[in-house]
């Protein structure tokens, strides 16, 4: 619901005094014509935005009086015009003071909160070109995001842009944890942990800690038809915005008006602080495609796992998408009461030369081995559906030329949701141009956003959700087009299958509060052998393959492990086939980056409670206070944690310890991981 959508009597104005500090005790002071500000609703955090002896832009942003942003750079390199950072002049200046609630279809929240105090700056040139930019802010009390509008006008119809010229002036130097921008393997690295003054070139979500504690995670919403942001460090821990490459000409081409994504700064006081914001949502538009009541969130297995293992193949003879075990899997799911079943390999296609060259794949065409007529009907007639795969070796035109066929196709024989692939190197995405020359492009350049895009919109017209693997960064979309339910974008499970290099014990404890920042991954857990190839052990006790399901949250969970596993395990894969996959409330009640994390979930439509906590290669204790849970009620919380001899790094990875009590609010969960560990509880009402 809308609380208040209030126009400000008139902007608030920064002191002289107040620019002197911003600027420095050295600076003399800028006249009110030249600078805004606005506060957060709050009052904690600051923006100010000043105008330069040479007409130059730059904004600093502190929060309680101490800097966080140092003052940085506006504006953009263009192709064939003068850049846009000199000679401006502030044409008029506008706030909003804005509170509403809103609701997901699916998620971590089932309501939102949107409060924030929006400043709009209008910035003209005052040489004879007279080009208009405006520069717009929301300042929330856990943040702040801006973004560039540029608006029709005569000297710029067409804007070629080179780069922008953004900068992030960290305020001091501190941790950061952070993967490489532009290197071959896109988003699949594990995190560095780094002074920020050691930062290279990074993806976003970077996350970033100074001394007193004070948390920033850097990233972007709402990218469409733009190209995707990395941080480039400059010189000691100022950024500047670095556009994801185009395979020919400018890094965008836009026609007037647009607008970019908005570049954000979550600020908070802890790591766990970071995770509660909604930021990069709430600057997301709402849903834009009606009813999305046949968006089901769910549990899938799949044959999946014995192709990382090299038991069957996507092609060849050892092929696995046979429909005979496909009906096994489809058995196995419906008693697990799991909701579908993926298949990857079924599709024409799998030949030796599809990486990085998918131009043989057709996606509404069966290998004969599989039978999707039988398999549809044995599948629906198990209360299962079939999860679809559309691997394209990253030739994006190829896939879009069929794209309408395919999903068409897919609804056809009852798959709700399909998972892409694009597995090709970075900057190796196949284009076809419309002179029918073949073009490189990146995984997160402009092409690559709006090809996304419209898969998203075409999956939608048929009633199909989309779960892109090797995709672009999750920007928060999923407000706007829920049917884009989850994405991989970082390291995964599979990792784990190839034996090296592996994912370290540290790897959830990055994950939680640095990529999961920005959205839902499919990292595909569960793998209660804890076994990859050739038995090659998976860092990790079996009771953090449980946690996993509650702290790296997706509306499509994977049971990823082989059946068998599972039949030795079943005391543990209870857990698995308990936890839902869509909540209506979140809690972190600790967590620091890269060493360990308690994620609490309300399931969405009961009133059961679920706790997952990870760790990293040290054993650690901590306790948390279950003044979440309903008052007067008691619940069976079903413990299970890691054994008292359990370590990842001996035979003892699969101790395990499963036990119950009763709790009530107010009272306390002690909670000991192991080296390597977890510990995941179900908490329901008995009571």
């Amino acid at each position: 619901m809308i609380r208040t959508l209030l126009p400000l009597a008139a902007m608030t104005i920064a002191s002289p005094a107040l620019a002197q500090i911003d600027q420095g005790p050295a600076a003399a002071p800028v006249p009110p014509e030249r600078m805004a500000s606005a506060t957060s609703p709050d009052g904690q955090i600051r923006v100010t935005l000043v105008i330069d002896n040479e007409g130059r832009p730059h904004y600093w942003v502190t929060r309680a009086g101490k800097p966080i942003i140092a003052q940085s750079a506006l504006g953009f390199l263009l192709a064939d015009a003068p850049k846009l950072q000199r000679r401006f002049a502030i044409e008029n200046r506008t706030t909003l003071s804005r509170d509403t609630t809103w609701e997901q279809p699916w998620g971590e929240w089932q309501n939102v909160r949107d409060n924030h105090v929006e400043l709009k700056v209008r910035l003209k040139e005052t040489t004879a070109l007279a080009r208009v930019m405006d520069v717009t802010f929301r300042i929330f009390d856990d943040g702040v995001g801006f973004r560039y509008e540029i608006p029709d006008q005569p000297n710029l119809k067409t804007v070629n842009i080179t780069d922008e010229l953004t900068e992030f002036a960290v305020a001091e130097d501190g941790d950061a944890w952070w993967i490489p921008g532009g290197e071959w393997n896109r988003y699949e690295y594990l995190y560095n942990k780094t002074p920020i003054s050691g930062v290279g070139t990074a993806h976003t979500p970077i996350t970033v800690r100074f001394k007193d504690g004070t948390h920033i995670a850097f990233h972007e919403a709402a990218l469409v038809d733009y190209s995707g942001m990395w941080m480039r460090r400059v010189e000691g821990t100022k950024f500047r915005a670095h556009l994801s490459p185009a395979a020919k000409g400018p890094k965008v081409v836009r026609n007037t008006p647009f607008t970019t994504p908005w570049r954000t700064m979550r600020i908070a006081d802890s790591a766990p602080d970071l995770y509660m914001s909604q930021l990069e949502l709430n600057l997301n538009e709402p849903n834009k495609l009606g009813d999305v009541s046949w968006v089901k969130p769910g549990k899938y297995v799949g044959v999946w796992w014995e192709l990382h293992l090299d038991q069957t193949s996507w092609g060849g003879p050892k092929v696995g998408a046979t429909t005979d075990n496909v009906k096994r899997y489809i058995d196995f799911a419906a008693d697990s009461g799991f909701d579908g079943v993926l298949v990857e390999g079924w599709n024409v296609g799998w030949n030796s030369d599809w990486f990085g060259n998918g131009d043989a794949f057709d996606f509404a065409k069966p290998i004969p081995q599989f039978d999707m007529t039988e398999l549809s009907r044995y599948a629906t007639a198990k209360g299962v559906h079939l999860v679809g795969h559309h691997e394209t070796g990253g030739s994006m035109t190829h896939y879009e030329r069929q794209a309408d066929r395919a999903y068409a196709y897919a609804a056809k024989n009852g798959i709700e949701v399909v998972k892409t692939g694009y597995v090709a190197d970075a900057g190796s995405a196949r284009r076809v141009g419309p002179d029918g020359k073949l073009m490189m492009e990146w995984h997160d350049g402009q092409y690559a956003s709006n090809h996304h895009l419209n898969i998203v919109r075409i999956a939608a017209k048929h009633k199909v959700s989309v779960n892109p693997h090797e995709p672009i960064k999750d920007t928060g979309l999923r407000r706007t087009y829920p049917n884009w339910v989850t994405r991989e974008g970082a390291r995964g499970q599979e990792y784990n299958a190839w034996g090296e290099p592996k994912n370290l014990p540290n790897h959830e404890a990055n994950l939680i509060f640095t990529r999961m920042l920005s959205g839902p991954f499919d990292f595909t857990p569960g793998v209660l052998s804890l076994e990859g190839k050739g038995g090659t052990p998976i860092l990790s006790t079996i009771a953090k393959q449980l946690a996993q399901y509650v702290v790296l949250y997706s509306p499509q969970q994977m049971a990823a492990d082989l059946p068998e596993n599972y039949a030795k395990y079943p005391e543990a894969f209870q857990f698995i086939k308990d936890v839902p996959a869509d909540w209506s409330d979140t809690i972190v009640p600790n967590g620091e980056v890269g060493d360990y994390a308690t994620i609490v979930r309300k399931e969405r439509g009961g009133d059961g409670w679920y706790l997952g906590a990870v760790g990293d290669e040290q054993a650690r204790r901590s306790s948390v206070k279950l003044d979440f849970l309903d008052a007067g009620r008691t619940y069976r919380a079903e413990i299970y944690r890691d054994g008292e001899d359990a370590d990842y790094r001996t035979d003892k990875r699969h101790s395990i310890r499963i036990e119950q009590r009763n709790v009530r609010k107010g009272d306390t969960l002690d909670i000991r991981l192991a080296p390597g560990g977890g510990t995941a509880v179900r908490m329901v009402p008995v009571g």
